[in-house]
């Protein structure tokens, strides 16, 4: 029996080093691995950034149409004729006296569409 235990004491004791270097290799390996690609991670760390770019983008236009919005209200507020009637003109269909009004007609639909080929448009 003592035989078995000074061998098997006598190679770890020899291969020491050999395993202490693998352990500390396999632990650098996890760490490394948690540093990339963890909860707190690099890719989710890219993600975000890419993500704050987006969403400053976002402000830039939002800030820029809340500006127009602004200057159009205070426009209004002022009651400037050109923007009376340019808003008359579009949401309420006003038009002065004497003027033509053209509308566009819709597209018709299209003959060779399945729909149309299995008589399922309501021809009106």
């Amino acid at each position: 029996m003592k035989v078995t235990v000074r061998i098997a004491g006598g190679w770890l004791y020899r291969t020491r080093r050999i395993m202490a270097t693998l352990c500390i290799a396999l632990l650098a390996g996890l760490v490394g691995y948690r540093a990339v690609f963890g909860a707190n991670g690099m890719k989710v760390w890219q993600g975000k950034r890419t993500e704050a770019e987006r969403l400053q983008q976002d402000i830039g236009r939002e800030r820029v149409q809340h500006e127009q919005l602004e200057h159009r209200v205070r426009a209004l507020q002022r009651a400037e004729p050109s923007v009376i009637e340019k808003e008359g003109r579009e949401q309420l269909g006003y038009v002065k006296p004497g003027e033509i009004v053209l509308f566009e007609q819709k597209a018709k639909a299209d003959v060779t569409t399945p729909a149309a080929v299995h008589g399922e448009i309501d021809r009106r």
